[in-house]
């Protein structure tokens, strides 16, 4: 990752949107925890991600997303939460990924004692499997505080029809799916429609897991970037996705600090209009 590190008269002021369900405000950038977090219990494979959880709450960071499907992913976060004294300020995310009621009862309470969550703050039906199953549950839950907000996640154009029609039939608070410079199917049709039936959005796999990174090595910003206030890669590609009304917060994963406060950073300062969007694309095309 390109990084040269904020410009020094941005405002340090975390930028947020609101939960439409709710009217609460979440920062526009969190964290994502796929890979990055799936360590062991070593104070050297846990130091790095002490200071990228310090940093994001340090900079006003707040949602930190994961998944039992993530290893030990869960289990890091909560302990090294407890750790510093943040968990309070994490707002937890996590998933159900496993088939039938019971199951899934089973997996929900060990995320939560895991991510040191009570009550739950997001759980989310991962990947939409067995989603009716999990809903009823989680509607059960909601009513009960067990969790605060319920959503559904996927990452495939080929889901989004299905995600269409749980958006419109069930009161879900949250959609969370990939959207991206190169993957803007979910801009089209997802986005808008969660927009309009008042769905918080949050987009999974804003950098393409790495891809766009490993397109633009060694190419120079364009010039007419710094009309929009962005000054690194990192910020070009989520300024590109936050320019979106309907998204709510981009997660991008990290298991550095220098580039957890880049991430946090490109939330700062103007994002691109429409017209500014479609020359961002093109340029990143003719890399």
């Amino acid at each position: 990752m390109v990084s040269v590190g904020l410009t020094p008269w941005y405002p340090l002021k975390v930028v947020k949107r609101v939960i439409p369900s709710s009217g609460e405000h979440l920062p526009i950038v969190g964290l994502g925890t796929w890979q990055t977090f799936d360590v062991g219990e070593s104070d050297q494979a846990r130091m790095p991600l002490k200071g990228v959880l310090s940093a994001l709450a340090e900079l006003g960071g707040t949602v930190v997303d994961s998944s039992p499907m993530y290893g030990r992913s869960e289990k890091v976060v909560g302990d090294l939460s407890r750790e510093l004294g943040l968990t309070k300020n994490i707002f937890g995310a996590t998933k159900v990924w496993t088939q039938g009621e019971h199951e899934g009862v089973s997996q929900m309470n060990k995320s939560s004692q895991k991510m040191a969550q009570s009550p739950m703050d997001l759980m989310q039906v991962h990947n939409l499997v067995d989603w009716k199953t999990h809903l009823k549950t989680l509607f059960k839950w909601k009513e009960q505080g067990k969790v605060r907000y319920i959503g559904i996640t996927h990452y495939q154009e080929s889901a989004y029809t299905r995600m269409i029609d749980i958006i419109k039939n069930y009161p879900i608070d949250f959609v969370q799916v990939n959207y991206s410079l190169i993957s803007r199917t979910s801009g089209a049709m997802v986005l808008p429609l969660a927009r309009d039936l008042g769905k918080a959005v949050i987009i999974n796999r804003p950098y393409e897991g790495g891809t766009l990174f490993r397109q633009v090595q060694g190419k120079p910003l364009p010039s007419w970037a710094k009309d929009f206030d962005c000054n690194s890669w990192a910020a070009y590609f989520l300024k590109y996705i936050l320019a979106n009304t309907a998204v709510t917060c981009a997660i991008p994963g990290t298991s550095k600090e220098n580039h957890l406060r880049e991430n946090l950073g490109a939330s700062l300062g103007r994002l691109p209009n429409s017209d500014q969007q479609k020359q961002m694309v093109d340029y990143f095309n003719r890399l």
